[in-house]
C-alpha cells in the first residue's frame, strides 16, 4: 500500500485562484472547497487507499513567536480564509483524515506523518502531495517522495539534489541562507541559490562550514564575502534554519491503517447539498462500493 499525504493549504490556495467562485446554499463561498474535495475524490477513484490531509486552520503558528516577520494571514483574501473550516469539515464528512493545525503548521503535520508512515514496513511508498520546497527535507531515497499533482511531477532524493543542488537533510540550511519570501524570512546577504548549493554540497550543515574562508572548497566562489555574511549573522542563520526545519513530533495517527479511506460519514450528503454538488455524493458512493469489493 502507498500513503498519500496532501497539503490541504496549498490545494485550497491553488483552487481558489484557479476555479470560478461559487456560493453554497447559505451563501458561503465554496468554489475552492468544492475543487479540493473533487480533487481528493479523484485520487480515491484512481486507487488511493490511505490518505491524510493537513491544513493551516489558522495561518499563524509557533514560528510567529520566534520571528516577528514570519508569515501571517495578512493579505489573504477573506473569501479564501473562510473556506478553511468548510474544507476541513467537508473532507472529514467524506471520510478522509484531516489534521487542522493551529500551534503547528500543515507542513509540520505532513512531515510528522511521513516519518510515521515510513516506519511501517507494509507501506510501499509515502507520497507527500505538494510542490512546497520545505517538504523536500522529508524526502528519503525513493521511499518518501514529493508529488506535484498539478504538474504530475514525482521528486525523489535524486530529484531534490537535481533541483536544489543539495541533499534533503541540507534543505533547512539551504533555506536559512537563501531565505524564503513565502514564509517571510530574508536569508543572508550574498547567498543565492547557486552559492548555497555549492557550499552545502560540500558542507551539509552550517556548523560544518569552516570559519576561515581560506579553508573553503575551491569550487565555492566569493568565499570571503559569503563567510563574512554567514558568520557576522550567525544567530540569524540559525534562527532562519529553525524556522525552515519541520517538526516531526506532531501527533497525527497511531497506525497507518487509521488513514485507510472507508467511505463517507452519514453527514456527507448534507455537505453535498450545501455545496450544490449532488454528483459528488454519487461518485463517493460508487467509490465506496468499489473499495469494499476490493477488500472482500
Amino acid at each position: 500500500m502507498d500513503v498519500h499525504l496532501i497539503d490541504g493549504t496549498y490545494e485550497l490556495f491553488r483552487h481558489y485562484f484557479a476555479v470560478p467562485q461559487a456560493a453554497s446554499v447559505d451563501g458561503q463561498e465554496i468554489g475552492a472547497v468544492r475543487g479540493v474535495v473533487t480533487s481528493v475524490l479523484m485520487m480515491i477513484e484512481r486507487g488511493a487507499t490511505h490518505i491524510g490531509v493537513a491544513t493551516d486552520h489558522v495561518v499563524e503558528s509557533f514560528r510567529n513567536d520566534l520571528y516577528p516577520g514570519y508569515k501571517t494571514s495578512e493579505g489573504v483574501p477573506p473569501e479564501l480564509l473562510s473556506q478553511f473550516p468548510v474544507l476541513e469539515e467537508a473532507l472529514a464528512a467524506m471520510g478522509v483524515v484531516v489534521w487542522p493545525m493551529v500551534y503547528y503548521e500543515a507542513d509540520d503535520a505532513l512531515a510528522s506523518a511521513a516519518v510515521q508512515a515510513a516506519k511501517d514496513e507494509r507501506v510501499g511508498q509515502v507520497l507527500i502531495c505538494t510542490p512546497d520546497k520545505d517538504l523536500s527535507q522529508c524526502v528519503v531515497g525513493t521511499r518518501v517522495v514529493q508529488l506535484d499533482r498539478r504538474r504530475d511531477l514525482l521528486r525523489d532524493e535524486a530529484g531534490v539534489v537535481a533541483k536544489f543542488g543539495v541533499k534533503p537533510q541540507s534543505i533547512p540550511d539551504y533555506l536559512a541562507v537563501v531565505g524564503d519570501s513565502a514564509d517571510g524570512y530574508p536569508g543572508l546577504p550574498g547567498w543565492g541559490a547557486k552559492a548555497a548549493a555549492l557550499a552545502l554540497s560540500q558542507y551539509p550543515h552550517l556548523e560544518a562550514i569552516p570559519k576561515d574562508w581560506r579553508e573553503w572548497h575551491p569550487s565555492i566562489r566569493r568565499a570571503r564575502l559569503l563567510s563574512e555574511s554567514l558568520f557576522n549573522a550567525w544567530d540569524d542563520a540559525l534562527l532562519f534554519r529553525t524556522l525552515a526545519t519541520l517538526r516531526l513530533d506532531v501527533p497525527v495517527f497511531d497506525a497507518v491503517e487509521d488513514l485507510r479511506w472507508r467511505g463517507p460519514r452519514p453527514n456527507f450528503e448534507e455537505h453535498c447539498r450545501q455545496m450544490k454538488s449532488p454528483d459528488l455524493l454519487s461518485r463517493v458512493t460508487a467509490a465506496e462500493s468499489r473499495s469494499q469489493n476490493v477488500h472482500i
